[in-house]
Order: structure tokens, then C-alpha cells, then sequence
């Protein structure tokens, strides 16, 4: 979705100065009532004139929050937000924001699309008109002027949206992951263009005049490649909640190519980041004591199914890869890859030194054995962790033994404030039922123990 956000028709006084275009003093932002749950916390950020910065971190970890929180589409829940040095409110009026997805009117041809970016400013038609040539031009979309956009691919659709961004002339672009909806070619050729643009300041004066030149451009992606690419400055997020990890300075020079060493470098170096981020190799101190009733800890959301497949992955590859290259072979995005490894490792079927993923000998006997073995296996690694012994004491303690989906969902967000705990919720459920720890009836949303006891089994 592309958004084109109104920005002043004539510099102010406020943009002349050194100030920062946007800035957030410590701010936090949750998404529920209690304010608990957070999908940032404490985060401070500026974003300068003249600089091209990129937030960096893989799905989940807050990246998209900040970027609308900086710009005054959500309010942040404690901290503050300003622009050039002053409090913010409502939308910051210097900005146009680009999404992944098109957005486009399909009822509008590509030429009133982007005139859509001056609807309620005040500027003389002809000017109006001189902008769109101007934007068509830079984004390579001449002859297309009056195609509706059914007509156009997916990296053409996307043209559009860069062209109505900048048709009033923002001084900040912001890009919450323009590329990811695009196929890899189309993807790359498009990055390439934008970065000839980025690199070219003046091309980027809508009507070739500094008054309606981007100054600074913020971008949203989890592509490490594509942020050392196009920033200057790498923001790297961490998640649970999103919190600033690392800011590097990227001293690529200009003009970058992918191969160079000082830019393979610099790929390596962020990505050892994320990876102790993500996968340490040190236990993570626990936040309860563990003696006591079981307590629930943070698991990856995702399937078993993506579990058995890298395994397989690595069991066909000798059992050892390194990270980046193993996420090579996935259709997932970094992050959810470091996710699904994750998953592996708390299983103990994986194991995760430095920046190499290794199938243990676990791991192999488990995918030697049929489903039945698999269960029952699987049935005893689940058991050691914390969440899963957790839901089936609070479910042996229950009337009958059953519980609804809402009260677990209470439960866990009680322990686990700062978790999306309906994503949680059904990885539990995918997990137990596979390893037929529990049941669950999707009709009655309820969670159930077939046996009758389990705190035995539990220990």
C-alpha cells in the first residue's frame, strides 16, 4: 500500500535549521489496554536532512511501529515524538510514506493516481502537472501515463507508488519494505533504480528546484544486503519488545556493489549481530525462579512442519550450514528463518554455534523414526519446556480437565505480557496436539487432556 502524506507547499522556518526532520525520545508504544504488552519500549532515534538511514530487524520486532510512530500515524504510550524540535501532532506534514503493498485506485489511471498526492495542497495547476512529468519520468513510468493499474505488473504498480510519494516533494521518504511484494528480479532492478535516484540528490527535486527535493529517506526492511545497499546509518532492532540494539554507520563508499569485500564485510557484521541477538549461545537468564510450579517462556511461532523441514534440509547437506546460507535455501524471510531455527534448537534437534546451524544426533534419530516414533519422541523434548508443562498443570487442575481457549489465552498473557499470546496460543496447540500432549476442539475452543492425570508425567 502506498500513502502519500501532505507536505508543506513552501519551506518553513522549521526546515531551514540543523533540528532533525523526526526524532523519539524514549518511547514505548503497546498495543493493549494495560499497556503491557509492548511492541517497542524506550527507544530514542533521530533522522536527520541528508542522510539515508535504515531499520533493520527481522518480522515482528517493531520496525513498522516505529516508523509510524516517528511520523505521527500512532501515539506512542510513553515517550516523545518530535519534529524539528518540536512536539508533534498528528501527522508529521514534511513526510510521504511508501508500503509493500500498491494501494493503487483501480477506477484511476496511473497519471491520476499519482495526482492524488496533492489532493488538499494549494498549488497552481500547471505546476501540479510539471510534477507528475517530473515523478513519471524519474520512476521510469513514461508511455504508462494513462494505464489503469490492472494493466501494469507488480513492479510498475510499485513505480506508481514511488512517484506518488514523491510528487509533493516531501523533505523525509519513508519505505515500510517497498520491495518485499516484488518478485527478486523485479525487486533488485527496482532497488538498483532507487538508489541511482537516492544517490543523485538532485533528481530526486520534483520540479528541479531544492525546495521540493527529498532530504532524508528512512527505510523498513529486513534484508541486510538491501540495507547495507542503500543507508547510511543501520538502525538494528531487536525483539520482545523492539528495542534499539545497534546503530552502525555504514562507511561503504558510493558507488556499492554487492561483491566488494568492504561490502561483504559489512553484510557479515551485521548479520553476526542479529545472530547473537537471536540465537545466543548463552542460556537467557530466566526471568522466574525455577523452583515452583512450571512457567511459561517465549517460543517461536512457528510449525513443526517448518521444523522437520530445515531439518531435512541440513540432514541432506551433511548436517551443518552456515545461517545465511541455509536461509538461501528458504522462502522465508531472515528473521523467520533465525525463528524456525530457534525452534529447532529448544527441541534440542538443532544446535546453533556462532553462525552454523548443526543437526544433533537427536535430530537424526528423530527423522530415522515413522510418525509413531516421531510422536512419541517429540512428546518427550515438548515435555521439558517450561510453556508446555505450564499448560498441562493449569489444564490437569481444571474441572474435567478442560479450559477454555480465552481463559489459557488470560493465563499466558498474565506470564508473558510482552508476547502476542494468540500466536503463542496456537503454536501451543499445533505443537501439544502432534505430540499428543493435549487436544483441542476448534468448534468449541477448548483445550483438553484425554488422560487423567498428568502431573506424573510432568515431574
Amino acid at each position: 500500500m502506498i500513502q502519500a502524506i501532505d507536505t508543506p507547499p513552501k519551506p518553513s522556518a522549521k526546515t531551514a535549521d540543523n533540528s532533525p526532520i523526526c526524532e523519539a525520545r524514549n518511547v514505548s508504544v503497546s498495543y493493549d489496554l494495560t499497556g503491557t504488552r509492548l511492541a517497542i519500549q524506550d527507544v530514542s532515534l533521530t533522522i536527520n536532512a541528508g542522510e539515508t538511514v535504515a531499520i533493520l530487524g527481522p518480522s515482528g520486532c517493531g520496525k513498522s511501529t516505529l516508523l509510524r510512530t516517528l511520523i505521527g500515524l500512532i501515539k506512542p504510550t510513553a515517550g516523545n515524538v518530535l519534529a524539528h524540535g518540536e512536539p508533534l501532532t498528528g501527522i508529521h506534514p514534511g513526510v510521504a510514506l511508501v508500503f509493500q503493498n500498491f494501494a493503487l485506485y483501480p477506477w484511476l489511471t496511473v497519471r491520476e493516481n499519482i495526482e492524488v498526492a496533492f489532493d488538499g495542497l494549494v498549488i497552481e495547476p500547471a505546476l501540479v502537472k510539471k510534477r507528475i512529468a517530473r515523478c513519471i519520468d524519474m520512476v521510469g513510468l513514461e508511455g504508462y501515463e494513462e494505464a489503469y493499474p490492472k494493466e501494469l505488473s507488480g513492479g510498475m504498480k510499485q513505480r506508481v507508488g514511488f512517484a506518488r510519494a514523491l510528487a509533493s516533494g516531501p523533505e523525509l521518504l519513508c519505505m515500510d519494505e517497498p520491495f518485499s511484494a516484488l518478485d527478486v528480479f523485479t525487486a533488485e532492478s527496482l532497488r538498483s533504480e532507487i538508489y541511482d535516484i537516492m544517490t543523485n540528490k538532485n533528481a530526486l527535486a520534483v520540479d528541479g528546484t531544492a525546495q521540493t527535493a527529498v532530504k532524508s529517506i528512512l527505510i523498513i526492511t529486513h534484508n541486510i544486503d538491501e540495507a547495507v545497499f542503500l543507508a547510511d546509518r543501520i538502525v538494528v532492532l531487536g525483539a520482545n519488545p523492539g528495542r534499539i540494539r545497534q546503530i552502525i554507520k555504514n562507511n561503504v563508499s558510493h558507488p556499492r556493489n554487492y561483491q566488494s569485500p568492504v561490502f561483504i564485510n559489512m553484510v557479515q557484521r551485521l548479520h553476526d549481530i542479529i545472530v547473537r541477538e537471536h540465537l545466543p549461545e548463552e542460556p537467557v537468564e530466566a526471568p522466574f525462579t525455577i523452583s515452583g510450579p512450571p512457567l511459561p517462556e517465549p517460543l517461536p511461532c512457528v510449525s513443526l512442519g517448518a521444523v522437520f523441514g530445515m531439518m531435512e534440509i541440513l540432514n541432506d547437506r551433511g548436517g551443518k550450514m552456515d545461517v545465511f546460507a541455509l536461509d538461501q535455501l528458504t522462502d522465508y524471510d531472515f528473521g523467520q528463518t533465525l525463528a524456525v531455527v530457534k525452534g529447532g534448537e529448544m527441541l534440542d534437534f538443532l544446535d546453533t554455534p556462532k553462525s552454523m546451524v548443526i543437526l544433533t544426533d537427536l535430530g537424526r534419530n528423530f527423522l530415522n523414526l515413522d510418525i509413531n516414533g516421531r510422536k512419541a519422541l517429540l512428546n518427550v523434548q515438548v515435555r521439558k519446556l517450561g510453556t508446555f508443562r505450564f499448560v498441562m498443570q493449569i489444564l490437569d487442575e481444571a474441572k474435567n480437565k478442560r479450559l477454555p481457549q480465552d481463559v489459557v489465552l488470560e493465563e499466558l498473557a498474565i506470564r508473558l505480557p510482552t508476547q502476542d499470546t494468540e500466536a503463542l496460543f496456537h503454536t501451543i496447540v499445533g505443537w501439544g496436539r502432534y505430540a499428543e500432549l493435549f487436544g483441542y476442539s476448534p468448534e468449541t475452543e477448548t483445550l483438553y487432556l484425554d488422560e487423567p492425570s498428568t502431573a506424573d508425567a510432568m515431574g
